[in-house]
């Protein structure tokens, strides 16, 4: 069962909010959120509605697959349901028999629900008492990034979880925006200019960028290439 669960928020938390603290039992023993943002990691926490179910199964055995990718990424992912440590352990050990990848990550077991009602996992409209497939991208700082939920029906796309990893950190590393479909290599997004002298500016110099308007102006990303 969870141990602890600090500032637990009577709402969902929301973009660019403190991502609530736990301390919880799982397969690696009892982990931190703080163990992984202290040491400046990205963290993506993640739940699932049971184990030993199909859809959560697939989604497991493509976080194993794509485990070396989000490692690239300096991302630590936690997986999240209410079943059992025993539970937990019996069933990744089903996964990499079946499957023949290996579990890398902790998953957590959440028997009283602390942390996945402290997530806002917990739909009772949907269930009262499994998490649904939520998504938490949480960076160095413990702030929460970006968010995700899915229906229990739903499996989750591994690649695109990727994919906004490597957004927001292009993001924060280039003060820029990345437009719909991005992949890293492709232009990003300036920022708009902020008064009308600098939007005359924009679009009589365009200082280097492919500028299609005054707001709309997009630029290469030098030493990047695609992943």
């Amino acid at each position: 069962m969870s141990l602890e669960v600090e500032n637990s928020p009577a709402r969902l938390p929301r973009i660019n909010e403190p991502a609530p603290q736990f301390e919880a039992k799982s397969t690696h023993g009892v982990i931190r959120l703080s163990d992984y943002t202290a040491k400046g990691k990205w963290v993506l926490v993640f739940s699932h509605p049971a184990d030993f179910t199909p859809v959560c199964t697939t989604e497991f055995v493509e976080f194993a697959r794509h485990y070396d990718d989000f490692e690239k990424r300096n991302v630590q992912l936690i997986g999240i349901s209410v079943d059992s440590v025993y539970s937990h352990i019996a069933w990744v050990r089903n996964i990499e028999q079946i499957f023949q990848v290996k579990v890398k990550f902790p998953v957590v077991a959440d028997l009283d629900q602390k942390v996945a009602r402290s997530f806002g996992m917990v739909h009772e409209a949907v269930s009262d008492t499994a998490a649904v497939r939520a998504v938490f991208f949480i960076d160095p700082k413990g702030t929460i990034r970006a968010l995700m939920y899915y229906p229990l029906s739903l499996g989750r796309n591994i690649e695109e979880i990727v994919r906004v990893f490597d957004a927001l950190q292009t993001a924060d590393a280039n003060a820029c925006a990345t437009p719909a479909n991005w992949r890293p290599g492709e232009r990003v997004i300036v920022p708009a200019p902020l008064t009308q002298q600098d939007a005359e500016t924009r679009v009589a110099s365009n200082n280097g960028y492919e500028v299609k308007d005054w707001y709309f102006s997009r630029k290469e990303l030098a030493g990047v290439a695609k992943k």
